[in-house]
């Protein structure tokens, strides 16, 4: 008999998550994925000056900053068929892929980890085996049998005193943690040096946008940092290579640590990569432009089908409508009122909650469709999406992982390893490596412009009467972000953002297809219904940030069910 599980809230997440699914003998059956608070920044906006917007929108999560402001200025440039300057570009790029790389590494380490690594686990492990199974997957100088040593230390210590900080809640000796005690202590040793890299990325953001969160350096028609290698307090010469250095130690971590890591887990976990595939519709946006128009792109953007990359079909700039009509947003299941699928420039922001209702309203979240398809995305659309396109940096990382997971298995490994739970963590490492070594290329072509005494960052937009549309996408670090903006008079007429977490935690749509989390969980295994570790590592995976897809707590004051969540 199928037996009913409530997970709410998911945690080590943005925002508020609930998730239920049926389980029958051992399996996931079916699944629902709910966002439990309402986001109401496009009511705010109405009226406004666009030019406003994107200070606004940023603010939508505490995580997802950049990527907001970023999306909000190009929906204006795109209504006002505004050119930026090639130093905007390069200078966005920057920070863009440096937001990401930060972003990437907290994900697995702070954020999923936990749910693969057995921390208390590590306190059985010798440090000399522990550096010997480091060292046969990289030759970072952090594996070493002294430095492993000191970290069992650490969480000794920690044990000892009884209070486990950072790692107090979690299902420690749960049977589907599997790792040997020395990939445990390896994997908990990476983790505190992460920790020192995140800050070193987010580090780089803040001294090409004045801080972070909440970057301060953007502006419709390009950014305000103002450039003169000469002055002390502009961008000079001494920060942007203090820039470079930054991102020269975080891209040797990733490639040196994170990827080897998740290869790690990706073999001594390979059972896992029969499970999580879900929807294999993958959607991704080309970005890192490198042109003032935004038609030539160092990241790119397209469609994949039923996971096949033969179906390839690429979105080529910021203009191409093979994107800008074919995304709509469905109801059925969500609570606002009405019962209908539209474009977001004709959408409606009108909030109506009835109660969770399995087989009606039950989240707060829409469901966003492609040509009427539910579609994933994230690093793994990107990368499938790159792959199929060709994308050398994306070719060669993705054969580079495949390769050593099929010397650790002793096959050959395809692609289709990356159509599951493990794959998808596999495909953000790569794209924090892609990354890495583009945000080096855009730094080069930013100093060599301005070597040639360009020193340009703004054109200044034009607001004319009437009413007219934009859309403004960025390949953020959960996937395709979307801005819509309908101006009327030089005021926000509309605007919906169709964000990352919507795309894949979104409800079933009036045809009950499910959206991405609720498809990756049917058929997972659940080995203790009363520990759903399971659950945890699949929409894991995904990086949820439900503070993105809903954001105000429901008006009238309703407390939800409470479950204590490890």
């Amino acid at each position: 008999m199928a037996q009913k599980i409530t997970v709410d809230p998911i945690t080590r997440i943005e925002g508020h998550l609930r998730i239920d699914v049926e389980c029958d003998n051992g399996k996931i059956t079916n699944a629902w994925s709910s966002g439990q608070m309402w986001r109401g920044i496009e009511v705010i906006l109405q009226g406004r000056d666009p030019r406003d917007a994107w200070v606004f929108t940023q603010r939508i999560c505490g995580v997802c900053t950049t990527v907001h402001a970023m999306a909000s200025v190009r929906s204006v440039e795109n209504a006002l068929g505004l050119t930026i300057p090639i130093n905007a570009q390069y200078i966005r790029n920057l920070i863009l892929s440096l937001h990401a790389l930060h972003d990437h590494i907290v994900h697995f380490y702070v954020l999923s980890a936990l749910d693969w690594v057995d921390v208390v686990s590590a306190l059985s492990a010798d440090p000399n085996k522990t550096a010997e199974l480091a060292r046969s997957l990289s030759d970072w100088p952090g594996n070493s049998p002294e430095r492993f040593k000191a970290v069992q230390a650490k969480i000794k210590a920690l044990v000892d005193s009884g209070q486990l900080g950072p790692f107090a809640n979690a299902y420690w000796g749960h049977p589907a943690m599997i790792l040997p005690p020395e990939a445990n202590l390896m994997a908990v040793s990476h983790y505190l040096e992460a920790l020192d890299y995140q800050r070193k990325a987010n580090q780089a953001v803040a001294i090409l946008s004045g801080k972070t969160p909440h970057i301060q350096n953007l502006s419709v028609g390009g950014v305000t940092s103002a450039i003169n290698p000469a002055n002390e307090t502009t961008l000079n010469a001494d920060r942007l290579f203090w820039v470079k250095q930054l991102a020269e130690e975080v891209g040797d971590f990733v490639k040196r640590v994170y990827i080897p890591d998740i290869i790690a887990v990706g073999f001594l976990y390979k059972d896992w990569l029969q499970y999580g595939a879900g929807v294999t519709n993958y959607l991704a946006v080309p970005d890192m432009p490198l042109d003032q128009k935004g038609e030539t792109f160092d990241l790119p953007g397209g469609t994949i089908f039923n996971g096949d990359l033969k179906t390839f079909k690429p979105i080529k700039s910021f203009n191409d409508e093979y994107f800008s009509k074919n995304v709509a947003e469905n109801i059925t299941h969500a609570w606002y009122n009405g019962d209908w699928t539209k474009h977001p420039y004709e959408e409606e922001t009108a909030p109506k909650y009835t109660d969770f209702q399995e087989n009606g309203k039950y989240t707060w979240l829409k469901a966003p469709r492609f040509q009427s398809h539910p579609m994933q995305v994230g690093p793994l659309a990107q990368i499938l999406v790159g792959y199929a396109s060709g994308h050398e940096l994306i070719q060669k990382y993705v054969n580079y992982a495949a390769g050593k997971i099929g010397e650790l298995v002793g096959a050959k490994v395809g692609l289709e390893v990356l159509h599951s739970t493990p794959g998808r963590h596999l495909a953000r490492a790569i794209r924090a490596a892609v990354l890495s070594d583009l945000a080096l290329k855009h730094w080069d072509l930013l100093v060599q412009n301005i070597a040639k005494g360009d020193y340009t960052i703004f054109n200044p937009p034009q607001f004319k009467k009437g009413e007219y549309k934009g859309v403004g996408f960025h390949e953020a670090p959960r996937g395709a972000l979307s801005h819509w903006i309908v101006i009327n008079d030089g005021k926000i007429k509309n605007y919906q953002c169709v964000v990352p977490s919507t795309w894949n935690a979104g409800p079933r749509d009036d045809k009950n297809n499910l959206g991405p989390y609720e498809a990756s969980l049917v058929g997972n295994p659940m080995a203790d219904p009363k520990k759903p570790l399971e659950v945890l590592r699949t929409i894991h995976s995904f990086d949820p940030c439900i503070a993105c897809a809903v954001h105000t707590v429901d008006p009238v004051g309703k407390e939800f069910t409470k479950v204590k969540v490890l």
